[in-house]
């Protein structure tokens, strides 16, 4: 089993910063990507960045600027956001897509989200 925990979650200030990690325990042959998603009060979970094995990143195209997402070490990953909104307050999740095994196929798992809440 794999289990991903979030911290770094809480209040901050519009404008302010936060910086989210993500850390991954268990057994894993290898990482395809790593990601964080948001979920917002009466939405659907949203994609929100996605880092590769290789570096490679993509952010979601309304976040471009102001996020940043990294990896810290083969199973812990960052999300720095800077110049926050109220409209940014959600539940954010990571993500991790792995191999468990040389054979097996690959899967997918979450974090239980952290909340941000940007307000004055």
């Amino acid at each position: 089993q794999v289990h991903l925990v979030e911290s770094g979650g809480g209040w901050v200030q519009p404008g302010g910063s936060r910086r989210l990690s993500c850390a991954a325990s268990g057994s894993i042959f290898r990482v395809n990507a790593m990601a964080w998603y948001r979920q917002a009060p009466g939405e659907q979970r949203k994609f929100v960045a996605v880092i590769s094995t290789n570096g490679d990143t993509n952010i979601s195209g309304s976040l471009k600027g102001r996020f940043a997402i990294s990896r810290d070490n083969a199973k812990m990953w960052s999300l720095q956001m800077n110049d926050l909104a109220p409209e940014d307050t959600a539940v954010y999740f990571c993500n991790i897509a792995l191999l468990r095994a040389p054979d097996s196929d690959y899967e997918n798992y979450w974090g239980q989200g952290i909340q941000v809440t940007v307000s004055s």
